[in-house]
């Protein structure tokens, strides 16, 4: 049996936001290369995210004045690895 794991994508005119999956089922936003927190899911994280309330880019941007949605049916959602999951023979 197969599973999707995806990730998703919002871009910006300051930089692209994403919100990738993590071992241990935890979700990390990312502001290009840089880490700006944790999260338990992608719903919280694109709260967060909306809000402005993540770790702050080393760039000085606000997330939160950038218009970025908090419903992640506006993000792009791209497909991160399928998982192929052996079955006994």
């Amino acid at each position: 049996m197969d599973r999707n794991v995806y990730y998703y994508q919002y871009y910006t005119p300051h930089g692209t936001v994403s919100i990738m999956p993590e071992p241990e089922g935890r979700w990390k936003v990312m502001f290009g290369d840089e880490n700006l927190g944790s999260y338990h899911s992608p719903e919280a994280a694109a709260d967060d995210v909306s809000g402005g309330h993540t770790f702050s880019p080393s760039n000085g941007v606000d997330l939160g004045q950038l218009g970025i949605p908090d419903d992640l049916g506006d993000w792009d959602k791209k497909l991160f690895a399928k998982i192929s999951r052996l079955r006994p023979s």
